[in-house]
C-alpha cells in the first residue's frame, strides 16, 4: 500500500476537514480544471487556424516561387524555362507580371491587385475549387478575360460573361506627367469577367488578366515579376527549391509555400506562444489556492503531524503526504480539465457544432486541430507548476516539531 498516498486521500475525502479548507480544495481543483480545458482548446484554435491559412494558400499560391532577390522586375529571357520544367517535379511554370492598379465599372472603383499570367493559369487550377461564378479562365480562343476575387466582383456589380458591363483597370504610364492632355498619363484596358472565386478576404481585391494585356497595361514588356511552380507532388518541393537556387543564382530568391507567408505563420505562432504563457500564469494563480489550501491543512493536522513522528514517522513520508494531497487535488482538476478541452475540439472537429455564421466564409465551423505535443505541453507545464504550488507547504510540514 502507498502509505503517504493512502493518507492523503484520507484527508481529501474526510468529513471531519475543516469546511473553509475543503472549500478551498475545490476551489483550487476546479481553477486547475477550466485552466487546462482553455489552454487545450485555445491552442487548438491556433492550430485550426494554420491549418485553415495553408489550405487557403494552397489554392492561392505556387508551390514554388521564383523573384527577384533585388528589385521588382527581371527580364524574361535571363530565365531559362525549358530548363526548369525539365526538372524531376515540375507540373507547370507560369509567368507573372504582378502590380497595383486601378479598377473601374462606372462610377465605380477601387485599388486592387493586378496578376498578368500566362495561358497555364487554365490549367489545373487549384481555384477551381474557390469558383463561385462563372468560368477560371484568362483567355480562350484568341479572346481575353478577367478572373476576379469575390470583393470586387460584388463591389464592382460585376457579371460573367456580361459584355456590357466589363471591368476597366487604369495604370500610370511611365511618362513625364502631361498636365494639358490628362488622359494621356493613363493605360487603360476594358475586360470582361469570365468568373469569380472566394477565397479568403486578403484575395478580394485580387484579379488575374493574360499576360499580354498585363505588359500592354504596364508597359513592361518582356519583364516579369516572378514565375509561379506547380509541382506534381509537394514531396518533390525541398529537391526542386535546391535545384532552382544553384540554377538561377544569387539574383533570384526561390520560395516554398510557407517561406512565401513566413510573416503570417510567424505572427501566429508568437501570438500562440503568449496566449500559452498567460493562459499558464492564469494557472500559476490558480495553484496558489492549492499552496494556501495545503498551508492550512499543516496546521489543521498538526496533532496528526506529531502523533505520526511519535510513531517513527520519518520526515520524508510526512512530505510526500502533503505532496500527494496537492497531487490528488492538481491532478484531479488537469484530468477533468483535459477529458473537457479534448472533447469540445474534438466534437467541434467532427461535428463542426459551433459555426461561424458568415456568409462568404471558406468553412462554415470555426476550425480545430487537436495536437498530441500540445496537449503533452501543456500538461508538462501544469504539473510543474502545481508540483512547485504543493512542495512548499509539504517542506512546511516537516519543520514541526514533534
Amino acid at each position: 500500500m502507498n502509505l503517504p498516498f493512502h493518507i492523503a486521500k484520507k484527508y481529501f475525502f474526510s468529513t471531519k476537514k475543516r469546511g473553509f479548507i475543503h472549500f478551498i480544495s475545490i476551489i483550487s481543483m476546479v481553477g486547475v480544471c477550466v485552466g487546462t480545458a482553455a489552454l487545450i482548446i485555445v491552442l487548438s484554435v491556433f492550430n485550426g487556424l494554420e491549418d485553415l491559412n495553408r489550405s487557403i494558400f494552397k489554392s492561392s499560391d505556387a508551390d514554388l516561387k521564383v523573384s527577384p532577390a533585388f528589385g521588382k522586375t527581371f527580364d524574361k529571357d535571363s530565365v531559362d524555362l525549358k530548363a526548369i520544367h525539365r526538372l524531376d517535379g515540375v507540373k507547370k511554370v507560369t509567368q507573372v507580371i504582378q502590380d497595383n492598379a486601378l479598377a473601374k465599372r462606372e462610377e465605380d472603383q477601387v485599388i486592387v491587385v493586378v496578376k498578368g499570367v500566362d495561358s497555364t493559369f487554365n490549367e489545373d487550377n487549384p481555384l477551381l475549387d474557390n469558383l463561385f461564378d462563372g468560368e477560371l479562365m484568362v483567355s480562350s480562343r484568341g479572346e481575353n478575360f478577367a478572373f476576379v476575387g469575390g470583393g470586387i466582383y460584388r463591389t464592382l456589380n460585376l457579371q460573367s460573361f456580361n459584355y456590357l458591363r466589363p471591368l476597366e483597370l487604369w495604370y500610370p504610364r511611365n511618362q513625364k506627367l502631361n498636365a494639358l492632355d490628362p488622359e494621356s498619363n493613363i493605360n487603360r484596358i476594358s475586360l470582361p469577367v469570365a468568373g469569380a472565386f472566394i477565397l479568403e478576404q486578403q484575395y478580394d481585391n485580387l484579379v488575374y488578366i493574360p499576360i499580354g494585356q498585363m505588359e500592354f497595361l504596364t508597359e513592361m514588356y518582356n519583364k516579369r515579376t516572378s514565375l509561379e511552380i506547380r509541382l506534381t507532388d509537394e514531396k518533390y518541393t525541398a529537391s526542386v527549391q535546391s535545384s532552382l537556387k544553384k540554377m538561377l543564382g544569387e539574383p533570384f530568391k526561390v520560395q516554398n509555400r510557407d517561406e512565401q507567408n513566413a510573416a503570417l505563420y510567424r505572427a501566429i505562432k508568437i501570438e500562440k506562444l503568449f496566449i500559452f504563457l498567460a493562459l499558464l500564469f492564469i494557472i500559476g494563480i490558480a495553484s496558489f489556492n492549492i499552496y494556501f489550501a495545503l498551508s492550512m491543512l499543516v496546521l489543521d493536522k498538526k496533532d496528526d503531524i506529531k502523533t505520526l513522528f511519535a510513531l517513527g514517522a520519518e520526515k520524508n513520508l510526512i512530505q510526500r503526504i502533503f505532496m500527494s494531497e496537492g497531487a490528488i487535488i492538481s491532478l484531479t482538476g488537469a484530468s477533468l480539465g483535459l477529458i473537457i478541452g479534448v472533447g469540445i475540439c474534438w466534437t467541434q472537429m467532427q461535428f463542426g457544432w459551433l459555426k461561424m455564421g458568415l456568409q462568404f466564409a471558406i468553412v462554415d465551423a470555426y476550425p480545430i486541430l487537436l495536437k498530441f505535443s500540445d496537449v503533452l505541453l501543456s500538461m508538462l507545464g501544469i504539473i510543474t507548476i502545481t508540483f512547485l504550488a504543493s512542495y512548499f507547504p509539504a517542506r512546511k510540514a516537516v519543520k514541526i516539531e514533534n
